[in-house]
């Protein structure tokens, strides 16, 4: 199914309250005959966290714009890697971006609800934030308004400024990763110990696993993102361990 006909369902047949609800029936009012669950398609345990994960992306992701100005054509670009957006429906993207931006309510009220209804699944809010961060990133960086922007989205979230640091870092983009910090991406200290930095990469692997994503219902199109966020925690984690490696006495 894609982005489009999923909020339609949604829309249609779920009731999520809130500024995501608000926000879903207008885009039903705009897109009334758009077909609804596509075919075959397996039903997930609570369909409301697809639909919820997807039109926080895109309402979420629409505010960020505002940081600086428009909503363009690589944000919408952006917006499609991370979910199905088949040839011929960037306009529908586009105009519900525009729809979310328009929205009375404030970026704080949409990233309230959405801490609370994923409330407990800090991996999917971390795969949120990165789908917001992939945004951020169609120009090439991430600009201060924007980092300030994603900031208070991840407090809103229940995000402390230590795993912002870290999810940052993560998500940063491979034009920095010459110079991220794996510290950050692992959330570890900088004297942190072989047993340490394994013990954070064993935790952040499990939780981030782009297979225990899908199976807590989100959209099979985040593993691409998860996947990419899991390498660059592999990375980091070689990174460390050589290191530390490098200066321990050899035995005999």
């Amino acid at each position: 199914m894609t982005v489009i006909s999923r909020l339609v369902a949604g829309a249609r047949e779920l009731s999520l309250g809130g500024p995501i609800g608000a926000l879903l029936e207008r885009v039903a009012r705009h897109l009334p005959h758009w077909p609804g669950h596509g075919e075959g398609e397996p039903r997930t345990a609570d369909p409301r966290r697809r639909v919820a994960f997807t039109i926080a992306v895109i309402a979420l992701g629409a505010k960020m714009a505002q940081a600086d100005g428009i909503v363009t054509r690589d944000e919408v670009a952006a917006f499609g890697e991370v979910f199905q957006v088949p040839p011929g429906e960037e306009q529908h993207v586009r105009m519900i971006f525009d729809l979310a931006r328009k929205s009375t309510a404030g970026f704080e009220s949409y990233a309230r609800q959405v801490g609370r209804l994923f409330a407990g699944d800090r991996a999917v809010l971390e795969d949120l934030l990165g789908g917001l961060f992939h945004i951020a990133l169609a120009d090439g960086r991430v600009c201060p308004a924007e980092d300030a922007y994603l900031r208070e989205v991840a407090h809103h979230f229940g995000f402390d400024a230590a795993d912002y640091a870290r999810i940052r870092a993560v998500h940063l983009g491979p034009a920095a990763e010459q110079d991220e910090d794996p510290h950050a991406i692992l959330g570890v200290a900088p004297h942190a110990s072989i047993d340490e930095i394994r013990t954070a990469y064993r935790r952040l692997v499990r939780d981030n696993h782009p297979d225990l994503l899908v199976s807590q219902g989100l959209p099979p199109e985040c593993v691409a993102l998860a996947t990419a966020r899991v390498a660059r925690i592999n990375a980091a984690h070689d990174r460390l361990v050589k290191g530390r490696m490098r200066f321990q006495p050899q035995a005999g």
